[in-house]
């Protein structure tokens, strides 16, 4: 893959993966406020999901760096 396009594919998964983090961030966020049964049940699927959403992302980014999650992780969170 070319050097270019090599860089633009990473800030781009990069990008995914920050927009991942948000979304499991609010997905916590409206799981904690949630009240009542129903609520509650819809916060658990959107926090499930989003967790999910950014599990895959983060192995779509280490298997295009080569680099452990945690050091992503990291790097986004900057």
């Amino acid at each position: 893959m070319e050097s270019r396009q090599l860089e633009e594919e990473q800030s781009q998964v990069y990008a995914d993966v920050e927009k991942a983090r948000q979304e499991w961030e609010r997905a916590m966020k409206q799981f904690e406020y949630a009240l009542g049964k129903d609520e509650i049940d819809y916060a658990i699927y959107v926090l499930e999901a989003a967790e999910r959403k950014y599990q895959i992302h983060l192995k779509q980014a280490k298997r295009l760096s080569g680099v452990q999650e945690d050091v992503i992780e990291r790097k986004v969170s900057m």
